[in-house]
């Protein structure tokens, strides 16, 4: 039988893919820009996904996350090359500790809190799932903002319709 950090490590490595592939294709001439006054700055959202896998790193790592003793300041990161750098510099640390870590240490919990503010408080195995489900909709809204600017979308689970010619 599978184990869960084995189901994690294939999750990962497939759900890379695509991700990589989108962050390529951020251009660095574009980095304030945003579809709405309340999105998220073009390179905000596509730096966030690039660091993603480490939130997998962090829930195997620590206990928790406190922003009031370590602030979020992810790298920063100009346009696709650097993204995807940053991507899989992540995206093997969060492997290497999925590598080593047993399916028991899942059952354990983990906060995500700004001192007393407790944002977030669950299982290693809820706050892993929720980092992954994070990346595919980080990604996705990516996607969203790559088609607005007018760049041809690469397929993910498949081909888009800039690949298939529509």
């Amino acid at each position: 039988m599978i184990t869960f950090m084995e189901s994690f490590l294939k999750e990962l490595e497939h759900e890379s893919v695509g991700t990589r592939k989108m962050l390529a294709l951020v251009p660095a001439d574009k980095s304030d820009w945003k579809p709405h006054p309340k999105s998220m700055k073009l390179k905000d959202l596509a730096t966030h996904l690039a660091d993603l896998p480490s939130w997998i790193t962090l829930a195997l790592e620590k206990d928790e996350l406190d922003f009031a003793t370590s602030p979020y300041n992810p790298q920063n990161c100009d346009g696709g090359e650097e993204l995807v750098k940053y991507f899989d510099k992540n995206l093997e640390e969060a492997k290497r500790w999925l590598s080593k870590s047993k399916d028991s240490v899942l059952e354990e919990m983990w906060t995500l809190r700004n001192g007393e503010a407790i944002y977030m408080q669950s299982t290693r195995l809820v706050t892993i799932r929720h980092s992954f489900c994070q990346i595919v909709h980080h990604r996705a809204q990516l996607g969203v903002y790559l088609r607005l600017l007018n760049i041809p979308i690469p397929g993910v689970y498949g081909p888009s319709a800039d690949e298939q010619g529509m």
